[in-house]
């Protein structure tokens, strides 16, 4: 149909079974990035194998910025095309985003107490990376909570879903550049870093392969989530179809 869009494996006779290949890519990768990082990549000769935690907690931080990044344009792709479709998968990004920067956060403490014997600090990389997370959490909270207007409830929610994930988007920048704007005890971006990024080449390959495990694998939640949302808004509209009839048979009666 002209004018309406497809999200890619979403839907369709072959989506389930294009979405399981990209399941048996992120298991190949994994498995690429579990040999690198724990057997070939050196310890660190300061930090020792707690280091070896960057091969998780670097691409969790770095996918979920690339989740905030997908809300940020399906937002502005729902307030543009007024489709729901749109918030669907805005709100499926955001999830991913908001579990992925926990995911960052808990590994951060762990590290943290490895290596600098604190759980927490109130560093401007922890702190923004708190705020960046309870924003998106408010994002799919505000969901839940349309409040009142003269539009539908859910367009409500998705209008007001959608601003403040454009908005959110803000915090990613700061959060990154944290520990180049500010004193910081978070030690340098190992990736997007100006120059020459600061680590071991086998090291470099390992963190690699994980980050593209984690985005791959990602990629495949993010399809199967929105494919979810489509099938609950379609068993939905057929529910109600189906007693439409019967209703106005008893409105006759």
């Amino acid at each position: 149909m002209p004018g309406v869009f497809r999200i890619p494996l979403t839907s369709g006779p072959r989506a389930a079974a294009d979405r399981r290949t990209l399941g048996w890519a992120t298991a190949g990768l994994t498995g690429a990035a579990l040999v690198t990082s724990l057997l070939i990549a050196p310890p660190d000769h300061i930090q020792g194998d707690a280091q070896r935690l960057m091969y998780l907690h670097v691409p969790a931080a770095w996918t979920a910025y690339l989740a905030f990044a997908a809300v940020l344009v399906t937002s502005l792709a729902y307030l543009i095309r007024r489709d729901l479709r749109w918030d669907r998968c805005a709100r499926a990004a955001a999830e991913i985003g908001v579990g992925l920067t926990a995911l960052t956060i808990a590994l951060g403490a762990v590290w943290g107490q490895l290596v600098w014997g604190t759980w927490w600090a109130w560093d401007p990389r922890l702190v923004s990376t708190v705020l960046l997370l309870l924003v998106y959490a408010a994002c799919l909270t505000i969901r839940h909570h349309p409040g009142g207007g003269g539009e539908p409830a859910a367009h409500r929610a998705a209008h007001r879903a959608a601003r403040l994930g454009i908005a959110g988007f803000a915090l990613v920048p700061l959060v990154h550049w944290s520990v180049v704007w500010w004193r910081s005890l978070h030690q340098s971006a190992t990736v997007l870093t100006p120059g020459k990024p600061p680590i071991d080449l086998l090291m470099g390959i390992a963190l690699l392969l994980s980050m593209l495990a984690c985005t791959v694998g990602a990629g495949g939640v993010f399809l199967r989530r929105v494919a979810t949302l489509e099938d609950r808004v379609r068993d939905r509209t057929d529910r109600l179809a189906t007693r439409t009839p019967a209703s106005a048979g008893r409105k006759h009666r």
